[in-house]
């Protein structure tokens, strides 16, 4: 299953020049990772990123995170997936730029 992050461009680039980080400044205020299902990541884009130009959307295999990502309560009671370890370059499978346009964020078609 593929599970999905919103990086802001100097986000990226910091995960691109170390190959790995603690995440956005929520993520190290909250201790974890925070990621979103397909089904999940346009409100989390919405909510958390209203607005913003220059992000990135990454995926990654759930299963290849391994027993540091944990499925929690958040948001209206769903399950969100939450990784406890650092957000590491070599576990992206591929990244796209996710344009700003008509006041919404454009994900990719097969999402």
């Amino acid at each position: 299953m593929l599970i999905y992050k919103i990086l802001r461009a100097d986000e990226w680039a910091a995960l691109q020049s170390s190959g790995e980080t603690a995440g956005a400044p929520i993520d190290v205020s909250d201790g974890f990772v925070h990621f979103s299902t397909a089904e999940q990541v346009r409100e989390t884009a919405a909510k958390h990123f209203a607005g913003a130009d220059g992000l990135l959307l990454l995926a990654f295999d759930a299963n290849a995170l391994g027993e540091a990502l944990k499925w929690e309560v958040s948001r209206g009671g769903a399950l969100f997936p939450h990784l406890y370890a650092p957000l590491r370059l070599a576990d992206v499978l591929w990244h796209k730029v996710l344009p700003f346009e008509n006041g919404a964020h454009e994900f990719p078609d097969d999402l």
